[in-house]
């Protein structure tokens, strides 16, 4: 066996003000198709107004998500950063600085070693659609 380094991505359409999608399917995906047993994969997506973690995805505990989101970085705060860009977007900084850019899940015999409620998802904190790039590089071992 030998250790390599295989990288995957995808993109993906997001509607902004706090989308949150599931994309467990599309890094499995990549996983699987990397040919990699055993290893870790690091999920990370492009641009500074959107953050990747792990939840149950069910319709409540994205609305508790949501809801302690908006707690922590309020839409309606002054924000410097739009006094200086004037984009409007500066709690979407800010949401997306808390919960990070990247994650990284170990996986076994090319199955990411994700708990039986646990799903990745994407969070989209801008005020506008976006197509997202999501990286996933793997390194593991290989058959």
């Amino acid at each position: 066996m030998s250790v390599e380094l295989k990288t995957g991505t995808f993109k993906i359409e997001t509607a902004g003000f706090g989308d949150i999608l599931d994309i467990t399917d599309q890094v499995q995906k990549r996983v699987s198709d990397s040919n990699l047993l055993n290893g870790n994969a690091t999920v990370f997506v492009s641009g500074s107004t959107a953050g990747i973690t792990t939840i149950e995805y069910e319709p409540g505990a994205i609305d508790d998500l949501k809801k302690a989101i908006e707690r922590q970085a309020p839409v309606d705060l002054h924000y410097a950063h739009d006094t200086r860009w004037g984009d409007g977007n500066g709690f979407s900084h800010v949401r997306a600085a808390l919960m990070g850019a990247s994650l990284t899940i170990p996986f076994l015999a090319g199955d990411l070693q994700l708990g039986t409620w646990q799903q990745i998802i994407l969070c989209d904190f801008d005020n506008k659609t976006r197509t997202r790039n999501v990286l996933i590089q793997m390194m593991g071992a290989s058959c």
